[in-house]
């Protein structure tokens, strides 16, 4: 506490007293008033000689270091929480659940989004004559920044800067959508909804889970799967508005309506999305000797492979459903919102299975075997019933690999305190991953004159490949019991243990 002119304490003025010139010092002020209040009356802070007398020095002004501009605007904007534990997760209640609402939306107008990007797919390869592995880009530049960020946005977070990054990011987000629907070419278009859209998804999703698990503890598993279920109701709703407005009052009016659909569901966030742990020091960004233990390297490896196949049914299935089994436009949009609804339980039932009986490894490697088997699948699909199976398999088991990836992660590291890092490096190394792996396939698409085979095998076999890395680590993990579950584990993020 700093020796101010009014005492917000009084049991602590003795020590107030005692630590003036070193409080004075921190908050710049040149010279110890001459007076103090306590208490309603003002009491003479005491010459030098009395300090002196009091076994107290008295601190050159010449040696007080004065904040910098950065430095007393952060101040101004950092969280300002006692420093204090606060105690256990409520893991419950009205607030800890309120956090759950908020954060549903904010994956809602997130990832959300982003799983409905296959209509923004099939809408800009025609509206801006450009190939699908162009296209493409814009959606895997949004993946690609929403992972690279939310690894610094979460450490602002953890130093108590949630709430101005979290409004930045909002901002940003609804100026992109905004900007998206003034757009004429493919560079503007890329700027605002890959880009801009991007930075500000990556600034409020992991802010906003770092914050969410902070309230749970048992029922951890529970919130984070109905918060992460707000990326099936979004990949379901905004789709809709493209498919009902589009043909009516055109692309620039459909896009200001979804504008006004995020500002609306991301407002009550910023009134009552409240950072319940003090501010605390962070750890290092990277942690080199983690790929020196097999089952980490293996697992960030398997994980890159996977999401390089993960995204390509969700950017695609729309426009396959087209081009090539001739589906209406609106009749391909059902196919995305389909592959999102299901992912819906396709996150609640894995993560339940695991926290119940298997272990989150042990439920991932199904998932990974059968969307894996599901995407070479794809490849003898030539008929509507057959493509909407395939959209209810892979839109399952997907969103489970989805679900997962954080929680497998955890139970393979011994020490928890390193968690936060590893969790971080790996969303960086699987960002590189999801910006890429849409574009090569857009790009074998347009190598076989639109045909889709080159683009089914190269995520068939990326999604398998990653599943047998994925063993390997769990066999470095805990051998090849079978019932094995390694590692103890609870869901966690980042951020807790960083």
């Amino acid at each position: 506490m700093g020796l101010t002119a009014e005492s917000s304490t009084p049991e602590k003025d003795v020590q107030d007293l005692e630590k003036g010139c070193e409080a004075t010092a921190l908050s710049s002020i040149a010279e110890v008033p001459s007076q103090v209040e306590i208490d309603g009356s003002r009491i003479p802070s005491g010459s030098s000689s009395d300090h002196e007398n009091n076994g107290i020095s008295k601190i050159s002004t010449n040696q007080i270091e004065r904040p910098g501009v950065l430095e007393k605007t952060l101040s101004l904007v950092r969280t300002r929480e006692p420093n204090i534990d606060p105690g256990p997760p409520p893991d419950g209640g009205y607030h800890a659940w309120l956090q759950v609402a908020l954060a549903h939306f904010v994956i809602f107008n997130t990832w959300g989004y982003i799983n409905g990007f296959g209509v923004f797919q099939s809408y800009y390869t025609e509206a801006l004559n450009r190939s699908p592995s162009d296209i493409s880009w814009i959606g895997g530049t949004q993946i690609f920044l929403l992972f690279f960020i939310g690894t610094f946005s979460g450490r602002a977070t953890d130093a108590g800067y949630f709430k101005a990054v979290w409004s930045i990011g909002a901002i940003i987000i609804i100026f992109a959508i905004f900007m998206t629907s003034l757009c004429k070419t493919y560079w503007q278009t890329f700027l605002a909804q890959g880009i801009c859209m991007g930075i500000g998804s990556g600034l409020i999703f992991c802010p906003s889970i770092a914050l969410l698990a902070t309230y749970f503890s048992s029922r951890r598993s529970l919130a984070i799967a109905i918060t992460a279920s707000g990326s099936a109701t979004g990949g379901m709703v905004f789709p809709v508005v493209v498919q009902q407005l589009l043909p009516k009052i055109g692309f620039g009016w459909t896009m200001r309506v979804i504008g006004l659909i995020t500002a609306v569901t991301l407002a009550p966030g910023f009134f009552f999305l409240r950072q319940r742990l003090p501010p605390r020091r962070t750890g290092p960004f990277f942690e080199l000797q983690a790929f020196r233990e097999p089952a980490y390297t293996l697992y960030a490896v398997s994980m890159f492979l996977n999401f390089w196949a993960l995204y390509v049914a969700f950017f695609y299935i729309g426009s396959f459903g087209r081009n090539v089994i001739g589906l209406s436009q609106s009749d391909s949009i059902n196919l995305i919102l389909i592959i999102n609804a299901v992912g819906v339980i396709g996150r609640v039932i894995p993560c339940y299975i695991s926290d119940w009986k298997s272990g989150p490894i042990n439920a991932l490697i199904p998932c990974s075997v059968v969307a894996g088997a599901a995407l070479f699948g794809w490849i003898g699909v030539n008929k509507e019933p057959s493509l909407y199976a395939f959209s209810i398999v892979y839109g399952f088991f997907a969103a489970g690999i989805q679900a997962l990836f954080p929680a497998a992660l955890t139970s393979l590291t011994t020490d928890l305190k390193k968690s936060g890092i590893r969790f971080g490096m790996t969303l960086s190394i699987v960002s590189f991953s999801s910006l890429t792996g849409s574009p090569i396939a857009g790009a074998l698409i347009a190598l076989r004159d639109g045909d889709y085979l080159y683009a089914q095998l190269f995520a068939g076999v990326s999604m398998f490949l990653g599943l047998a890395i994925l063993m390997l680590s769990r066999y470095n993990a805990v051998g090849w019991k079978l019932m094995a579950r390694g590692f103890p584990i609870v869901i966690r993020f980042w951020h807790i243990s960083a």
